[in-house]
């Protein structure tokens, strides 16, 4: 009796605490599917537009920061996870939040994920390079691959990093985009609070809200999200797992086929095979990356 009381008293008091941890949010921000993007005009530094719609990333991930502190999150981590990875404003935002910046990160767009999130959030997403539908809908490497799949199944950047925050028990509850990146992750996810913030017309081309409704509805659908936190589920994907890249080009697979552990599958396919996520990533990472000519 005397083992069962305490084992009683342990499982409240581990209720008790679970109850009192902060909600805390990871919120990773691409950029293609910023409210009103549509070209390489507002996606790079190059682009005559890319000042102003880095303020309209920004402002997006900021909605959906209120949105989520509004329905009781408490804490946050937002990866820029966009190109050189450093498009944030950093200075706008509440001075509580962390911002991972900066490229090379072997987790990419979900660097700094971990079991001690609540739930993450992707804002400013678009569709896979498989999906004929989508405003500028590419896979990791609009230039570089034709397809990524894991253990036979096409991905998005969305599939992807939904299975690294699966894999740390932390589930996808909001996704923002056009309807077909919106689409895609539910229908791999389920209900997910979605944003759709544009209508595709074709790979540069869109019918879009105006930045000031796409945050309004980012920032509505992210207070919804954290107010129904316990309807989601973690995305777990089991493995080994066979990572095949599809080039555009021949010659990196090619030379990717040389590294130990690659496998050459046809003239533009390559097979990694790896136990765990986070190596996938890491070679993920490295595939589009790695040049010869790399200096400090």
């Amino acid at each position: 009796m005397q083992k069962f009381l305490v084992s009683c008293a342990m499982l409240l008091l581990s209720t008790v605490v679970s109850a009192q941890r902060p909600i805390k949010i990871f919120i990773s921000v691409d950029m293609e599917g910023i409210t009103g993007v549509v070209t390489s005009e507002q996606l790079g530094p190059d682009g005559f537009e890319y000042q102003r719609f880095r303020e309209f990333m920004t402002l997006e991930a900021l909605a959906a920061i209120e949105g989520a502190r509004e329905a009781g999150a408490a804490q946050f981590v937002v990866a820029d996870s966009h190109g050189n990875m450093q498009n944030l404003l950093i200075d706008r935002f509440p001075s509580d939040v962390t911002i991972i910046r900066g490229g090379n990160r072997p987790l990419s767009m979900m660097h700094g994920i971990d079991s001690t999130f609540a739930a993450a959030m992707f804002i400013g997403y678009h569709s896979a390079t498989t999906n004929t539908q989508g405003v500028r809908a590419h896979t990791m490497s609009s230039a570089t691959f034709a397809g990524v799949y894991l253990n036979g199944r096409p991905m998005a950047e969305s599939s992807m990093n939904a299975a690294l925050a699966g894999a740390v028990g932390v589930p996808v509850v909001l996704v923002s985009g056009d309807e077909s990146a919106v689409g895609e992750v539910r229908t791999l996810l389920g209900d997910v609070e979605g944003a759709v913030v544009k209508q595709s017309i074709g790979f540069h081309s869109a019918a879009t809200m105006t930045p000031a409704a796409g945050q309004a509805l980012i920032k509505a659908r992210a207070r919804a999200a954290v107010a129904r936190l316990r309807d989601f589920k973690p995305h777990r994907v089991a493995g080994p797992y066979q990572l095949d890249l599809v080039y555009k080009s021949y010659l990196p697979a090619e030379i990717m086929a040389l590294l130990p552990g690659v496998e050459r599958r046809d003239a533009h396919t390559i097979r990694y095979t790896a136990q765990n996520l986070r190596d996938v990533s890491r070679f993920l990472v490295f595939s589009t990356v790695y040049r010869s000519d790399l200096t400090p």
